[in-house]
């Protein structure tokens, strides 16, 4: 089911996205040459305590996860782009993380998403892994700029999926966008690729979580034997980058701007 948030409500859940942007802003600092990602986890985990909130991916157990996910944050290396299980792995220069995260404050639920790289670049990697990355942030620029009432769900969707193409980048419809509130994942689904003028229509009060994930040669994913993380069928890498919004009148607000 769609629902729309009144002003008031939208109001409430400003606390949780600007805790899912900081809990990012500092597994992201934190996030060096020989970091382990349980290191980092355990980084967002503290937050969490200190805050009062909860995880939203702890206990998260949907029909494609094999086990309760058991963690706080994703953490999606190399050719992994989405869902990354933290495992016992210390970061090495030029590695491409991606780190997804939401939390819930107060009853309301934000989600956000960033990619970097680790260090120095890989020999030869620099460019290759700086364009993925800026791709998939400029397709979240061109996919929140769409969000105004009037539109519909397909023209977040279009204007996603024109900046992958003109990148050269195939999509994967597979996991994308969705909407946001008490939980997680709700109604609509906010796919990377659509037709503009399609979908559901943007309202006043929907909130919705945009995200552009791509991989560098394909888009076709498979998962670890972890039972989560989603890797990229020929070895290539991936980025991931996504923002919470709510629809307004005017211009969309973005809840979890870092």
């Amino acid at each position: 089911m769609i629902e729309l948030r009144t002003p008031r409500e939208i109001e409430e859940m400003r606390p949780a996205g600007r805790f899912v942007a900081d809990v990012l802003l500092a597994v992201r600092e934190a996030a060096g040459v020989g970091v382990n990602l349980l290191e980092l986890d355990e980084i967002a985990h503290k937050m969490i305590r200190d805050q009062g909130a909860e995880s939203c991916y702890i206990d998260y157990h949907p029909s494609f996860g094999a086990m309760p996910f058991g963690k706080v944050i994703c953490t999606s290396v190399n050719d992994a782009v989405l869902h990354g299980l933290p495992h016992d792995y210390a970061l090495r220069g030029g590695d491409l993380l991606s780190i997804d995260f939401a939390a819930s404050v107060n009853g309301w639920v934000a989600d956000s998403a960033l990619s970097f790289v680790v260090g120095e670049p890989a020999p030869g990697r620099a460019e290759a892994d700086a364009k993925l990355i800026r791709t998939t942030e400029v397709a979240l620029e061109a996919g929140i700029a769409a969000a105004r009432p009037g539109k519909k769900i397909g023209d977040i969707s279009a204007a996603i999926a024109e900046v992958a193409h003109a990148a050269g980048y195939s999509i994967n419809t597979d996991f994308g966008g969705h909407g946001v509130g008490r939980t997680m994942h709700g109604d609509p689904h906010v796919p990377n690729d659509g037709r503009a003028g399609r979908g559901f229509p943007l309202r006043p009060g929907l909130v919705i979580a945009v995200e552009p994930w791509f991989l560098e040669t394909t888009d076709e994913i498979f998962t670890d034997p972890d039972g989560w993380t989603l890797r990229s069928s020929d070895g290539s890498r991936g980025a991931h980058s996504e923002h919470t919004i709510a629809i307004t009148d005017g211009d969309p607000l973005v809840l979890t701007a870092r």
